[in-house]
C-alpha cells in the first residue's frame, strides 16, 4: 500500500485542523497505508516512531528575550531546520504523496521545495484564510475585513491585526510578503483541498485559479457518535471563547430569549464572558473544556447547538458532530456555516452579530414542539450518515491522490 507523508504544525488535538490531521492519519492506517507524520516537537505530542525527525518547538512569546523572538521570527518566515529535517524523513521513508494541513508560523513553507525536488505529489488542506489574510480571520474590531484584497497586505501591519501588536503584525506582513514574492505555495503544491464551498468562492474572488481548488468536505465518525433525539430545554455553545466566535452576542440573546445556555470551551474571553453573564443575570453555565463522552452527553441532552460566529468560518466540524448526536443547529449566516444547515430541516440560521435575530431563533426553538425538534435531529443525523462519513472522505481523498499519480 502507498506511503502517506502527513504534515501539520502540531501533533496533538489543539484545534479543528489538528482533529482532521490526526483522524485522517488513523483512517489511512486502517486502510492499510503507511502513514508517516511530520510535525513540530511539543510536550503535548503523542509519542511515535518518527518524532526524532520533528522540527524544534517554536512559540512567539512576548516574555521571551529579543534574541529568542528574533530567531523564531526568522524561522516563521523560513525554517532551515524544518527543511533539513523533512529531507531526512523523505530519504528514510520515500513517500508516495504528501498531505499538508497547517504549516504556517512553525514548520513554514520552507519544506515545500523539498517535496517538489523529491517528486512527491503534494496537496494541502486550506483550513483557514491565512494565504489570503496574513492574520487568518479577515476580521477587524469593526467586523469582517477584506482590506488586504488585491495584494494590499501591508494593512495587517498598519492595523495591528495580530494581537494588537505592531511587532507581531509587522512580522506576519514580512512573512506574507516573502512567501508571495517567491510564490512558494503555488510553485510547490499540486492541489489545494477546501472543506467549504464558501472558501472556494472567497479564494477565487481574491484571484486564485478555481482549478487549483478541490472541494472535499470534513467528516465525522458516525459510528462513534450515538444519537439521542429527545430534546432537552437548554442550548449549548462549544468552541473557543474568543471575540470572533460571537459569544457575547449569544449571551445577550440567550438572556433576552430567557433560555438556559451552557458554554463549553475556554479561551481569552472566559472571565469577561462570565462577568457579562453575571451582570445580565443570564442563565449561563460555563462548563470549561469538555471532551469525549462528557462532551457528547451535554450535546445530546440539549435542545440545539448554537454557532454564533462573527467571522468567516470554514466548515465547522462541531456542526457535523452535533448532527451525528441527533441535535439540530442554530448557525450564523456567515462563511461556510449556512451551507451546512438545511433551513427548517436540520436547523435555522440568523444574521451574524445581530442579537435580535439570534434571540428570535432561540425563541423559535424554545416554542417548537418536541416532535418537531426530534424530526430535525433525525434529518440531521441522516444527512451526516449520507454525506459526511469517514468512508466518503477517504474515498474522495483517494480519488484525488490517484489523479496525482498514486497507485492504489
Amino acid at each position: 500500500m502507498p506511503n502517506l507523508l502527513s504534515i501539520n504544525n502540531y501533533f496533538y488535538r489543539r484545534g479543528g485542523a489538528e482533529v482532521v490531521f490526526l483522524e485522517q492519519n488513523k483512517i489511512f492506517e486502517r486502510l492499510g497505508w503507511t502513514v508517516t507524520p511530520f510535525s513540530m516537537k511539543h510536550e503535548k505530542n503523542e509519542t511515535i516512531e518518527w518524532q526524532n525527525y520533528f522540527a524544534s518547538k517554536i512559540e512567539y512569546d512576548a516574555n521571551s528575550s529579543w534574541h529568542t523572538n528574533f530567531i523564531n521570527g526568522l524561522k516563521i518566515i523560513y525554517s532551515w531546520e524544518a527543511k533539513n529535517k523533512l529531507q531526512s524523513l523523505v530519504d528514510a521513508t520515500r513517500p508516495d504523496i504528501a498531505h499538508l494541513h497547517n504549516i504556517y508560523h512553525h514548520l513554514s513553507p520552507s519544506i515545500l521545495p523539498v517535496l517538489k525536488k523529491n517528486d512527491v505529489p503534494t496537496v494541502m488542506t486550506l483550513h483557514d484564510l491565512k494565504l489570503l489574510c496574513p492574520a487568518y480571520l479577515m476580521l477587524s474590531p469593526n467586523g469582517v475585513c477584506e482590506k488586504c484584497k488585491g495584494g494590499r497586505i501591508y494593512n495587517v501591519a498598519i492595523n495591528k491585526c495580530m494581537k494588537d501588536s505592531y511587532a507581531l503584525s509587522s512580522l506576519v506582513f514580512v512573512e506574507a510578503l516573502v512567501h508571495r514574492m517567491s510564490s512558494i505555495y503555488n510553485k510547490n503544491i499540486d492541489t489545494f483541498i477546501v472543506p467549504s464551498k464558501f472558501f472556494i468562492k472567497k479564494f477565487t474572488e481574491w484571484g486564485w485559479e478555481p482549478d487549483r481548488l478541490t472541494h472535499i468536505p470534513n467528516f465525522v465518525d458516525v459510528d462513534l457518535l450515538r444519537p439521542n433525539y429527545q430534546p432537552g430545554k437548554y442550548f449549548v455553545y462549544l468552541g473557543r471563547l474568543s471575540r470572533e466566535k460571537g459569544i457575547k452576542t449569544l449571551i445577550h440573546a440567550a438572556h433576552e430569549a430567557n433560555v438556559d445556555l451552557k458554554v463549553i470551551g475556554n479561551g481569552p474571553l472566559e472571565e469577561e464572558l462570565k462577568i457579562l453573564a453575571s451582570s445580565l443575570d443570564a442563565n449561563v453555565d460555563f462548563l470549561g473544556y469538555q471532551a469525549g463522552e462528557a462532551l457528547h452527553k451535554v450535546i445530546r441532552n440539549a435542545r440545539a447547538v448554537v454557532l454564533p460566529s462573527e467571522c468567516y468560518e470554514n466548515a465547522p466540524i462541531c456542526i457535523m458532530e452535533s448532527y451525528a448526536l441527533g441535535r439540530p443547529v442554530i448557525g450564523a449566516k456567515i462563511g461556510g456555516i449556512p451551507e451546512l444547515i438545511r433551513e427548517g430541516e436540520t436547523g435555522v440560521t440568523f444574521e451574524s452579530g445581530n442579537i435580535e435575530s439570534l434571540k428570535n431563533a432561540l425563541i423559535k426553538f424554545k416554542n417548537m414542539t418536541d416532535d418537531a425538534v426530534i424530526e430535525m435531529g433525525k434529518t440531521a443525523r441522516q444527512w451526516v450518515e449520507n454525506e459526511y462519513t469517514v468512508k466518503n472522505y477517504s474515498q474522495r481523498l483517494q480519488i484525488l491522490y490517484s489523479k496525482l499519480g498514486v497507485n492504489l
